[in-house]
């Protein structure tokens, strides 16, 4: 009896381990957009800010410095960063741009619900908006805005992009932190930005961080190697994490070095 029960016993575990590993596939195929998005961390009074654009009837709002500038300039944040604390920075850092800090669906005090078909929509919106007021409109998208700047440069007249601890794509990112998953089956919001990129013919600044402990390293590399390389400069924040970029004061000069530059030539 000790010689069948044992067989049977390690089916069963073996079935049930089965069983375990397919519930949580489908966990979190079902729950993943609360996994990359975090719009509770954002979330604020529509008090305050200065423009409401509405797209497919839901209304999104954006904070705007500098107004009244001959060039514009459009910041798509990571995936819990309250956009609106860069006012003042912001505001400091580009003086000959007129600054749009839009909050993605969701977010701050925007309605609806965020996922890669409708940030991306939503981010042609923003930067139409601004092109239709600015002589050039520029752009700059840190982490998963990165994915979402990559999707409006591809698109649309961009000369100067900065992306800031960018990824090539989610699904790099999420095989690194889930190797157990099979995320390339899994995943729906895929942000794939080196491929839309390998033809921009505009300015690019790669700025990313030496200890990101969020994006590995060989994601931001693939999405450089994309790049056109005669216009593509990367900096490296030494010492820094993903989320501490903005303590290192080489942040910033790398970002008014970009848009100086784009203001000479113009």
């Amino acid at each position: 009896m000790a010689r069948l029960t044992w067989p049977r016993t390690l089916l069963w575990t073996m079935a049930l381990l089965a069983m375990g590993y397919v519930a949580v596939c489908v966990l979190v195929g079902v729950r993943q957009r609360d996994l990359m998005y975090f719009p509770g961390l954002t979330r604020t009074s529509a008090t305050g800010t200065d423009l409401t654009l509405v797209v497919d009837d839901v209304r999104l709002r954006a904070w705007v410095v500098n107004p009244g500038r001959t060039h514009g300039l459009v910041y798509f944040g990571g995936n819990a960063e309250a956009v609106q604390q860069h006012r003042a920075t912001f505001s400091h850092w580009f003086p000959g741009h007129t600054v749009y800090l839009p909050a993605y669906r969701g977010y701050g005090a925007s309605e609806g619900t965020p996922s890669e078909a409708a940030l991306k929509q939503d981010a042609l919106a923003f930067f139409d908006h601004a092109a239709d007021r600015h002589q050039s409109v520029d752009i700059i998208g840190r982490s998963l805005g990165s994915g979402v700047a990559a999707h409006v440069a591809s698109r649309r007249p961009v000369e100067r992009l900065a992306l800031v601890t960018p990824f090539d794509s989610m699904v790099t990112v999420a095989r690194h932190h889930y190797p157990w998953l099979p995320v390339d089956w899994l995943i729906q919001d895929r942000f794939d930005s080196a491929r839309p990129l390998a033809r921009f013919e505009g300015e690019v600044q790669v700025v990313r961080a030496e200890h990101d402990e969020v994006v590995p390293a060989h994601s931001t590399r693939r999405l450089i190697d994309a790049l056109p390389r005669a216009s593509t400069t990367v900096v490296t924040l030494a010492g820094a994490g993903h989320n501490t970029v903005d303590a290192d004061p080489a942040y910033g000069a790398a970002l008014q070095a970009l848009m100086r530059r784009d203001a000479r030539a113009r």
